[in-house]
């Protein structure tokens, strides 16, 4: 039974693991590092070394036969040295190139951390995608949305999160007639009821739909009818339980810290 874990600094994988469990039947370890959350709020040189030691750590636990770091933030911000951090590794990438056919008002946005909107290396990542030259793309910091979800005031504070959502977005996505967004927190996806009722006309798309490209050569036909799913957490257990219980999740959740 092939073996894929998923790690993020706390929610965001639960996107990403959603779409795994729809292609992938085999042992699946969902590691929440919500010790260090957010990584959005990390320099550079201090986040590679919280990947590096936690990759060491997953390798060493659970000899994964695939490492998936479910988060827009390491894996733009440490492109070029992912392959160098682990074999096994890859990243999740925002799905600019899909905003780019489906944009009608030629305004698109990037919807992500502070840390990643304010580096050079989401706007190499634009220039990689051969973004049309009459085309605007948007970079918007939506670390708040991200505390939404990571605090879980998504799930107990509805009219909260809908003003804070208003408060970052409204303005800029009238001002720019913004029409597709792409969500590039893998915690966004869970604001996404949300931000289709606010913003009606605006398509978002989430990253983890292209899940089955990295997965293609894990996905297999077996016997298997279902994912065995193992939750880890470095942040507060009870809390966390709690807080998945709330979204329909009711698996066991174990400590596990670098």
């Amino acid at each position: 039974m092939k073996k894929i874990v998923v790690f993020d600094s706390g929610f965001g994988s639960l996107s990403v693991i959603r779409e795994i469990r729809k292609i992938f039947k085999g042992e699946l370890i969902y590691f929440a590092d919500q010790k260090n959350f957010p990584y959005g709020e990390k320099s550079t040189p201090h986040l590679e070394k919280i990947i590096k030691d936690t990759i060491n750590l997953l390798e060493e636990q659970f000899s994964p036969d695939f490492i998936i770091m479910a988060s827009n933030t390491p894996t733009l911000l440490l492109n070029t040295r992912i392959r160098r951090i682990s074999l096994k590794l890859a990243g999740i990438y925002p799905p600019l190139s899909d905003a780019v056919k489906i944009s009608r008002t030629r305004n698109i946005a990037i919807l992500g951390t502070r840390s990643v909107i304010q580096s050079e290396s989401i706007t190499e990542f634009i220039e990689k995608c051969d973004v049309p030259n009459d085309m605007v793309v948007h970079k918007i910091d939506c670390s708040l949305l991200v505390e939404l979800v990571e605090s879980g005031k998504f799930l107990t504070d509805k009219e909260y999160c809908k003003n804070v959502i208003k408060e970052v977005l409204e303005d800029v996505f009238l001002d720019n007639s913004i029409d597709v967004a792409t969500l590039s927190s893998t915690h966004l996806p869970f604001l996404e009821p949300f931000l289709r009722s606010i913003f009606k006309n605006v398509k978002f798309l989430d990253p983890a739909k292209n899940i089955s490209n990295i997965l293609k050569d894990f996905v297999e036909d077996n016997d298997l009818q279902q994912n065995v799913l193992r939750i880890f957490t470095s942040g507060d257990v009870k809390l966390f339980k709690k807080n998945l219980q709330m979204m329909g999740i009711d698996d066991e959740v174990n400590f596990l810290t670098i």
